[in-house]
């Protein structure tokens, strides 16, 4: 092997050539080139406050740089730059001794450039006579081993370990970039210790690309990946961007996130350094915390919840990478009584690893795992454990476990609070129970009573399957009495709130195939897929449905509820549907069920033009004369009074009726109001109308009624009957002069419809009808009231007359 040597020396005060310095000697195969790239590299700045002529003790303790860099052309410098003794003006100047290593070529021994740092190889002088110095076919090593000191070193620097190794670790990548790392130092010595550090630590690989200095006063312009840099020279180095770590002043209070370098730095301060090498020999990333922290706990080094789980994350994805010794010391570690900082993510990252490890290892093995996860479940509360399976408690470990947190698991499942105790934990306490063979069946009735609700409750405010599903599913294909118990609790609750129920079982696929009747869960099953086959056909969904129950109303009314609930859930029938349920079960089955009630808001609901809505009402009033009362059971003999108003004969009394009823049934619906009011008013305006309930409707002055009246009156059908009809003309003119001394509302409506709708109506009509209008008023009526007919029209004559009149004058 040949290395070129390369002696450089700062100029003096005088020097003509060079205002920096000049190479002395330098070795074969260095260009004029590579020396151009070269000089920068061994550049030396005295640092602030040197002595302008120090003693030989000061001469010493001035900071020396020990370089390792990569040229443009593939090679490396390996070279020391210190103070030296100067002559004359210059007391002080410094020397860089440096080999050049050509591209491809290891340095001697296969050694790396950090191990050269005390290397009695580096000198201070040029050759004598600036004699060409021979190739190198060595660089040995310093007096002790690069290792050495290092274990004292890391732990005195335990605050800034992780940062600093995070830091070189992103420093050796192959396209790091973003300027160097600067380790700021009160001796350029600990630099190189650092750099030791990362020499034990990282890759060889990386190791190599660590290119760095330990000591420069100028770190913003280094093309280097690590420097060194004093206490005085920090600020310079944050204000142009850098990463700083100032290990000469307080300890960092941040940590770092890098999991890596966490586990590496406890490494280090448990003064284990052999350790790295080892957790290299095992696959995966060489960056990744999982293979350092298996191999650090291992080995009884301590780590933190975040390290321990990728740790066990790391071995449940490859159980094969270990061999029975390290798997055992490794559960050894994770189970450790001692640790009382345990997260969730570390216990799902054990559960992982037991999954992984049940049935590939002894359960003697496995068994402080699996006494771990069901104590955590149990008493931690993580309900997304991956639970072990049942064998693993066989014997005096199960027995000791299952006498520990049996007594806990069944005080908490007896206790009332499972309405509020969240669904994930009631399953996960009834799978450890089984798991730990704890007796609780005569709890069972109680919990899945509470359980039931809360399955409901819990799942409603979620767009997707809840996250308790799968567990629930996996509890409810273990055990089969929990299973039957909870189908059990839910079909009986599901005539309460079947919506609620059927959308559950859209979102959780509950397992009700078996030999269980569950009539009103399976009408929630059937109830999606009926809905999107037959669309808005809904009382054909309602057959359906009813069907997949596979029980009859008349047997089981509750079916009827749950079937109108969920085709209707939230609205009422309409009346045509409602006919069908009434007609579909009898009196009894609807009564039983409570559906009675939806009937009655179909009829109350209905709009005003639908004609089926009084027989629904009379209906429903013969069926359920107990069950319908207060407002409702008025509003509902107010239709079906408009119904003997339209097509029978009424009790007498029913204007005054129609009032009773209607003050009776407030707050009343608009429509039945609508349809209540215009049966009445068009039956006052019949020409067979008792003059009793016209008497009785007048002498009301009530305004909402008589609005109705006045606006029949202005129908078209009413127009064009007074056109028409002289007799019926003659019965308005009577009936609407008959009560001058009636309340303001009739008197003024009468006043407006004798002169807007009956005056038009006799304009309208021949002299023989008009006369024939005439007699018939002093016929039914009086002569007194023809001689009034006479002289109502005989002024509107007048007044069209005396217009004409006008007209002529005004246009003479």
């Amino acid at each position: 092997m040949s290395l070129a040597q390369v002696h450089y020396i700062s100029a003096a005060p005088g020097d003509a050539e060079k205002t920096a310095g000049r190479f002395t000697a330098v070795g074969p195969g260095v260009s004029q080139a590579l020396l151009a790239e070269i000089e920068p590299l061994v550049g030396y700045a005295l640092p602030d406050g040197a002595s302008h002529r120090p003693a030989d003790a000061e001469l010493r303790s001035l900071p020396q740089a020990f370089t390792y860099a990569a040229l443009s052309d593939g090679s490396r410098l390996v070279g020391r730059t210190a103070p030296a003794r100067g002559e004359g003006p210059a007391p002080v100047r410094f020397h860089a001794h440096a080999v050049h290593i050509p591209s491809g070529v290891p340095l001697p021994g296969d050694r790396l450039p950090v191990e050269a740092w005390r290397s009695p190889h580096w000198v201070s002088v040029t050759p004598v006579g600036g004699m060409l110095p021979d190739p190198l076919g060595a660089l040995p090593p310093g007096p002790a081993p690069v290792r050495e000191g290092l274990d004292d070193f890391a732990v005195s620097r335990g605050p800034w370990l992780a940062a600093v190794l995070a830091d070189l670790r992103r420093a050796s990548e192959e396209a790091a970039a973003g300027g160097p790392v600067v380790l700021v130092e009160r001796q350029n010595a600990d630099v190189a210790r650092w750099l030791g550090l990362a020499a034990v630590t990282l890759p060889r690989e990386s190791v190599e690309r660590l290119t760095f200095t330990t000591y420069t006063r100028r770190p913003g312009s280094s093309a280097l990946r690590v420097v060194g840099a004093l206490p005085e020279d920090a600020a310079v180095a944050r204000e142009a961007g850098l990463r700083v770590h100032v290990c000469a002043d307080r300890p960092p209070v941040d940590g770092t996130p890098d999991m890596w370098a966490r586990t590496a730095a406890r490494v280090w301060r448990s003064r284990a350094p052999e350790l790295f090498q080892e957790a290299r020999e095992l696959p995966g990333d060489p960056f990744a915390a999982g293979p350092l922290a298996v191999i650090a706990l291992c080995n009884g080094v301590a780590l933190g919840p975040e390290e321990r789980a990728a740790a066990a994350g790391w071995a449940a994805e490859r159980p094969y990478a270990l061999d029975a010794e390290r798997i055992g010391r490794l559960v050894e570690a994770l189970a450790s009584p001692g640790i009382d900082d345990r997260t969730g993510s570390e216990f799902d990252a054990v559960g992982r690893l037991f999954g992984a490890l049940d049935g590939r290892c002894p359960a003697s093995v496995t068994a402080p795992l699996a006494a771990m996860l069901v104590t955590e479940a149990v008493r931690g509360g993580n309900g997304s454990l991956e639970l072990p399976r049942r064998d693993a408690f066989v014997g005096p470990d199960g027995e000791a476990i299952a006498g520990v947190l049996g007594p806990e698991i069944l005080t908490e499942l007896e206790s009332g609070a499972g309405g509020a105790r969240p669904v994930a934990r009631t399953v996960q306490l009834l799978r450890v129970a089984r798991l730990l063979g704890v007796n609780g069946t005569e709890l069972l009735p109680g919990v899945v009573d509470r359980l039931a609700p809360a399955l409901l409750a819990e799942a409603s405010g979620e767009p997707g399957p809840p996250a308790f599903a799968p567990a629930l599913l996996e509890l409810l294909d273990e055990q089969f009495d929990v299973r039957t118990a909870l189908l059990g609790a839910l079909d009986r609750t599901a005539p309460e709130d079947p919506g609620a129920v059927a959308r559950f079982l859209e979102r959780v696929a509950l397992p009700f195939t078996g030999t269980q009747a569950l009539p009103h869960l399976r009408m929630c099953a059937e109830v999606p897929g009926a809905m999107t086959t037959l669309g808005r056909d809904r009382t054909a969904v309602w057959h359906r449905v009813l069907r997949a129950a596979g029980l009859s109303p008349f047997a089981e009314p509750l079916v009827l509820r749950t079937a109108v609930g969920l085709v209707w859930e939230d609205r009422a029938p309409t009346v045509e549907e409602a006919r069908m349920l009434l007609e579909a079960a009898t009196s009894d089955a609807h009564r039983a069920a409570g559906t009675w009630a939806r009937l009655v808001d179909a009829a109350l609901g209905a709009p005003a033009d639908t004609e089926d809505a009084t027989a629904l009402a009379h209906d429903l009033l013969q069926a359920f004369p107990q069950e319908i009362g207060g407002r409702e059971r008025a509003a509902l003999q107010l239709l079906d009074l408009c119904r003997d108003l339209r097509t029978g004969a009424p009790e007498p009394g029913w204007a005054e009726q129609v009032r009773t009823l209607r003050d009776r049934a407030e707050p009343l619906e608009p429509a039945v109001q609508e349809r209540a009011f215009t049966a009445l008013v068009e039956r006052l305006l019949a020409p067979d109308r008792p003059g009793a309930e016209l008497y009785d409707f007048v002498r009301s002055d009530d305004a909402e009624l008589i609005a109705a009246y006045d606006r029949a009156a202005r129908s078209e059908p009413t127009r064009a009957r007074l056109r028409a009809r002289p007799a019926y003309a003659a019965d308005c003119f009577t009936h609407w002069t008959a009560h001058p001394h009636a309340g303001a509302a009739w008197t003024t409506t009468a006043a407006a419809l004798l002169d807007e709708v009956l005056r038009p109506a006799v304009r309208a009509m021949t002299a023989e009808a008009v006369a024939e209008v005439e007699e018939t008023v002093g016929r039914t009526g009086s002569s007194g009231r023809a001689v009034a007919f006479r002289d109502w029209n005989r002024s509107s004559a007048l007044g069209r007359l005396g217009r004409r009149i006008a007209g002529r004058v005004r246009r003479g």
